[in-house]
């Protein structure tokens, strides 16, 4: 993310490299630098003229440079945006001969989503000569919160840690899909508004009471009427709440649950750092501890991988999932 400000910064002082290379798993960093360079390089009254959009599907290699080569017309620049550019990624590197002596007086913009070049490559190297590389990477589960707050903050808004946990387990690690909620939530909630589970519920449609996270929450607590409930709620909606999914989850929690067994310095800051989770959420896995000593946590996690295959239709015999559910909890509770 500073890696974005700096480019920001560095194209509203003045300072506009001839290309700018993006690429990644990521998309949302993609969109993002490259939807800035799209509104705000040139004025409205050059873009008709000096902006153009091309899609790797429709061009070659050689369309690009062709067009990058040309001047602008009465402009300082012109602006060559190159969308879904990893459809030419059998080509790419014959990019290197224009970046080599790109035309200084045009922006090309590069946009290679879900992959990445070669950095042994001469296309790699010579970009980072004229131009700007940038790699986008996908962030990890235990990152997204994170983000989802600093993202807030500077939007004047909070979020409580069980509403953004609620996001990411029903949203996955796509910040852009993350993205795309916040925004529906900022329409209807005024600026300096804490974002709670019952504005997730009410605007985004996840239930508050009925998640993974408050299954986990149950599971580690045992509380086993609550558990049951859910996976009835889970059965009810399965389209909302598939199996594999709930799986998952649960096998990230009692692995962690097993690194927590073997920490041999449990307070709460080392805990957090160690299974790299935020904070609010530590007491969840002490409590957790003591309804399962390591030797069940192990048990636990043997059943989950077993359950992981069935949940796919391996030797399930075309059990429902709503009693594969049961099945799970009460494995795991015995």
């Amino acid at each position: 993310m500073d890696d974005v400000k700096q480019i920001v910064a560095d194209i509203k002082k003045g300072t506009i490299k001839p290309i700018y290379f993006l690429m990644g798993e990521e998309p949302y960093y993609i969109d993002a630098i490259s939807d800035y360079i799209e509104k705000n390089v040139l004025a409205e009254e050059e873009k008709g003229f000096n902006q153009m959009v091309l899609y790797g599907r429709d061009v070659t290699i050689d369309d690009i440079v062709g067009n990058a080569k040309r001047y602008p017309m009465m402009a300082e620049r012109q602006v060559v945006i190159v969308k879904e550019a990893q459809d030419l990624s059998r080509t790419i590197e014959k990019l290197a001969d224009y970046a080599a002596n790109p035309q200084p007086s045009t922006v090309l913009v590069v946009n290679y989503k879900y992959k990445k070049i070669d950095k042994r490559k001469a296309l790699y190297k010579t970009i980072k000569k004229s131009g700007v590389v940038f790699e986008s990477k996908k962030l990890y589960e235990n990152q997204v919160s994170d983000w989802i707050r600093r993202v807030l903050s500077g939007q004047n808004y909070t979020i409580s840690p069980k509403a953004s946990q609620m996001l990411v387990e029903f949203l996955g690690t796509s910040l852009s899909k993350i993205n795309n909620e916040l925004d529906k939530l900022k329409i209807v909630l005024p600026e300096g508004t804490q974002i709670s589970a019952e504005h997730i519920e009410q605007h985004i449609g996840i239930s508050k009471d009925y998640n993974n996270f408050e299954l986990r929450k149950a599971v580690g607590a045992g509380d086993t009427l609550k558990a049951f409930k859910i996976v009835k709620y889970f059965a009810d909606n399965p389209k909302d709440n598939p199996m594999v999914m709930t799986v998952s989850l649960l096998f990230s929690f009692f692995s962690q649950l097993l690194h927590y067994h073997g920490l041999n310095d449990k307070n709460p800051r080392n805990v957090a750092s160690a299974l790299k989770i935020n904070p609010y959420f530590v007491n969840e896995y002490v409590t957790a501890a003591r309804n399962f000593p390591m030797r069940k946590v192990s048990q636990v996690i043997s059943t989950l991988r077993e359950f992981d295959v069935r949940s796919k239709g391996v030797k399930s015999n075309a059990v429902p999932q709503g009693d594969l559910l049961k099945e799970l909890l009460v494995r795991i509770f015995s």
